[in-house]
Order: structure tokens, then sequence, then C-alpha cells
């Protein structure tokens, strides 16, 4: 009599497992295949930004080393920051120089010149304007793949649209993919368990 009572329940509780774990591999399996590239290129991006300070120069170009880094014998940063502009023309006057930004490393003695429009950037000494090193800083267009501001760059779009919406996308998908793929791993053992019980 106990048999007959357990068991319908136990069979009822199985085939709601074996009900959701088909849904669940198969909301993985779709939204696998269309997030796919998505996924590919933050993996990949996301290697090379690892690798980016271990790259001798080739995704990002080390910090040299300046002559001092007492700011008090650093050169006013409007005379550095002509000669960075100065440097990137007479290197090649195809590249703007419009400055993105500075970046100002005392421990370093260096001050790094980032320009719009481009992955070239300067670096100087600071107490000496002297120029250490013009390099690609191939990292900056890696992090713009990575994170999907590329697009905002393309469209020119203020708001940061497409990154929000990749980032936003992708961090939601990568939940759902941890969710489901522990849920199909889980699901089959907790069947196995309902099963014995039944036996």
């Amino acid at each position: 009599m106990n048999d007959s009572k357990i068991l319908p329940q136990t069979e009822i509780s199985r085939r709601k497992q074996a009900k959701t774990i088909r849904f669940l591999r198969k909301l993985h399996r779709i939204t696998g295949l269309i997030l796919l590239v998505f996924i590919l290129n933050m993996a990949i991006t996301g290697i090379l930004l690892g690798w980016k300070k271990n790259s001798y120069d080739y995704i990002l170009p080390n910090n040299r080393q300046g002559t001092s880094s007492d700011l008090k014998n650093w050169l006013p940063l409007d005379s550095l920051e002509k000669v960075a502009i100065q440097s990137l023309s007479d290197f090649s006057a195809e590249l703007e120089t419009t400055i993105s930004r500075i970046d100002i490393r005392p421990d370093r003695g260096v001050v790094k010149f980032i320009f719009e429009n481009h992955y070239w950037g300067v670096q100087l000494d600071g107490a000496t304007a002297q120029v250490m090193h013009i390099g690609k800083r191939r990292s900056d267009f890696l992090e713009e793949l990575h994170d999907g501001s590329f697009l905002d760059q393309f469209f020119d779009s203020k708001f940061s649209f497409f990154k929000l919406f990749f980032t936003t996308i992708m961090g939601f998908s990568l939940i759902l993919f941890g969710l489901s793929g522990f849920w199909i791993w889980y699901g089959p053992q907790k069947m196995r368990k309902l099963n014995k019980r039944n036996i």
C-alpha cells in the first residue's frame, strides 16, 4: 500500500525533472549557437588582454623608465604635450594629434600621451622630455572589442549604448549558461536518486 502511494509521486517528480532538463538543454544549445561568436570574441580578447603587459611591446608598450620620479624635477605638462604632439607628427604626418588622455607615472618617471582616432601613444621622460617610446597600443582596440564599445566608436554613439547593451546581454548570458549548465549536470543525478528510491 505504501509503495503504491509513493510511486506515483516520485514518477511525477521524475517526469518534471526530465522535462526541465530537456528544456534547459534546448535553451543552452540555442543560446550557445546564437551567442557563440560573441563568447569567442570575449574569450580571445580576454586572454590577449591578460597577456598585454607580457607581450614584449606588441599588445601594449611597456612603461619605460625615466630619469626622475620627483615631480619637482619634471617639465610643465604643456611643454611635454607639445613635444609629444611634435614627436608623433614627425613619426607620421597622417596620424591625428588630438590628445585623448594623459597617463602620468611618477614612479617610472614617464608621461604617456594617448591620442584620439587611432591607437598610437608616445612616452616621454617627465624630467627631460626625451622621447622614450612611440608605439601602437593594440590593447585599446582589444578592450573596445571585448566590451562592444568599438560599435559606439564606429557609430559615434555618445551614450555608450552598444557597450551597455553588449555587456548586459553577455553578462546575463554567462549567468544563464552557468545555471543551466549546472542543472544539466545536477538534474540527472537527482533523477537517479529518485529512481533508486523507487526500487
